[in-house]
């Protein structure tokens, strides 16, 4: 990172390449869609349905690895710049 005056006022900013912008750069969305295939691989809404209708809370493994994973994906979006391989398992909450 670098510190740059930019049309009068001062912000944090990265080196952009002018010529290819951000093209090659991970977008925080691809992020976030990661996460969402990996709660979906969880089943979490089944668990929140069944929670809801049944009124039993769900397992403490499931509602602790969702956390997990939300976690995972606001840290990985705030790197600067986003790994090329955010989506390795090496990035987000193991299943033990």
């Amino acid at each position: 990172m670098r510190f740059a005056v930019i049309e009068g006022s001062r912000e944090w900013t990265e080196p952009v390449d002018r010529a290819g912008g951000d093209q090659g750069r991970v977008q925080v969305e691809q992020v976030h869609a990661e996460a969402r295939r990996r709660l979906r691989a969880l089943k979490l809404d089944e668990w929140r349905v069944r929670e809801f209708v049944t009124g039993n809370p769900m397992p403490d493994a499931i509602r602790h690895q969702s956390l997990q994973i939300e976690f995972a994906a606001q840290a990985i979006s705030r790197l600067s710049p986003i790994p090329d391989d955010y989506a390795d398992d090496v990035y987000w909450p193991h299943v033990w």
